[in-house]
């Protein structure tokens, strides 16, 4: 067992991780590819293998792991790293160990393969999220080897579930097991601070402040079964259809979180143009017209959305059927679900009723806080001519379960990516993979940014 030494307090003497560590990033991120833990939705998945090997690199530095499941199979590890200053607020970092389905047959390797290629590790979870995953880990046993140590407690989880609904993973820990998280203020999770090459040649790295949440909803339309060859003025796939397109048709109206207005001003600015969006008469069309390739980090944030995703109704041409059910994904701004759930009770119609299958309000976390202006300086410290810019995230992650404790989320999983790289496709994408200099850029940027925190 490695010794977890108790020496360099908050970066004193500390001069960044070991060459042990970054090789480590990259064996780590291949290992937990390999480990297959596809989550199929409805419980359909079994994280244990990859918590049990977590837990076993947290041991092997001194770091105490608690082990923690809801159903037999899926696993959360839960462990807390002391800081040099007992009365400062303490840091959750987090990632999660599921992640999508990916079929083989369509990959250039196989997505479990974890291989290295050509500079790149390739696999299902390269950048969704065990890459984070295996940063953190590569940091905190680097932390063990050189005794170095955070001023604040920092509360590692590496959760279940996250891609179907949380309950086996954040939402069981947040539920049952608060006491973990005792003192946690601020947090840092997934898909932030990566690189955004921008038009001009600008390199942004957005850090997520804010994230749309989620409500999915089902719609169901009852009418009266009958022959199909018959006169039916209550039909039930009509209704539904009509409902469904009058949800696809909607435009739904601006509102703009303190996360998209400061991305908004930031984003702007680097570009020369002098932006409110406070002003009276704002349009933000306009202004995401003008900003390029940039304008994808703020387009799907400046409205809540929704997009009918599924339909389902009757068993045979000739049959009317009684009833007719379909599933919208909508994604609301923060403070945006009055106006989201009003909408649908509007556009449903008095034939079509609808209810939550997964509903959860969007987060906002301050873009002023010390905790942004250390993620700021941490990127831009290793990447002096990129550019940390706020953003809110189009989709929602664990940062809005652990929100439910009070703490304050933020997307930060730092990477620094080639021209080309198009990060926000490989997620949930084909060929998902991560360069292994983005893993050592990102190592380095953790621990600096862990250990200098405030």
């Amino acid at each position: 067992m490695a010794e977890s030494g108790t020496g360099t307090a908050t970066g004193t003497g500390h001069t960044g991780p070991d060459e042990r560590a970054l090789e480590e990033v990259v064996r780590f991120t291949s290992d937990l590819i390999r480990i297959d833990t596809t989550n199929r939705g409805d419980g359909d998945c079994r994280e244990r293998p990859a918590a049990e090997y977590v837990a076993g690199l947290l041991a092997d530095a001194g770091i105490e792991p608690v082990l923690l499941e809801r159903e037999p199979g899926r696993s959360n590890v839960v462990a807390r790293i002391p800081g040099t200053d007992p009365a400062a607020p303490a840091l959750l970092v987090h990632g999660h160990l599921d992640v999508v389905p990916a079929d083989p047959a369509d990959w250039t390797v196989h997505p479990f393969s974890g291989e290295v290629r050509d500079g790149t590790v390739w696999g299902r979870g390269a950048v969704d999220m065990k890459n984070m995953d295996a940063m953190v880990l590569a940091t905190v046993r680097s932390w063990a080897r050189s005794g170095a140590r955070p001023r604040r407690d920092v509360v590692l989880a590496f959760t279940a579930d996250e891609e179907d609904r949380a309950s086996a993973g954040a939402r069981f820990l947040a539920e049952e097991h608060p006491g973990l998280f005792e003192g946690c203020t601020e947090g840092i999770g997934e898909s932030g601070a990566y690189t955004f090459h921008a038009d001009g040649g600008l390199r942004l790295y957005p850090v997520a402040a804010a994230e749309r949440g989620t409500c999915w909803i089902e719609l169901t339309a009852r009418g009266t079964a009958g022959h199909g060859s018959k006169i039916n003025n209550d039909n039930a796939v009509v209704a539904l259809a009509a409902a469904v397109t009058r949800i696809g048709a909607h435009e739904w109206p601006v509102r703009l979180s303190p996360a998209v207005r400061a991305a908004l001003r930031e984003i702007s600015a680097l570009y020369g143009i002098d932006a409110d969006p406070d002003a009276r008469g704002f349009d933000v069309d306009q202004l995401l017209a003008k900003l390029g390739t940039a304008a994808k980090l703020v387009a799907a944030t400046v409205r809540n959305s929704a997009n009918p995703t599924m339909l389902n109704a009757g068993y045979k041409v000739n049959v009317i059927p009684g009833a007719a059910t379909g599933r919208v994904d909508g994604r609301v701004v923060p403070g945006g679900d009055d106006d989201f759930r009003a909408t649908m009770d509007r556009l449903t119609g008095p034939s079509v009723d609808w209810e939550f299958v997964q509903h959860g309000p969007g987060t906002q976390a301050p873009v002023d806080a010390p905790l942004f202006a250390r993620m700021r300086a941490a990127v831009e410290r290793f990447d002096p001519e990129g550019h940390v810019v706020p953003f809110c995230m189009s989709g929602g992650t664990d940062a809005y379960q652990f929100a439910r404790l009070g703490i304050a989320g933020y997307g930060f999983s730092p990477l620094r990516l080639p021209v080309g790289f198009d990060y926000q496709a490989l997620f949930h994408g084909v060929d998902e993979r991560v360069p292994v200099d983005a893993l050592h850029f990102g190592v380095r940027v953790l621990d600096h940014f862990l250990l200098d925190t405030v």
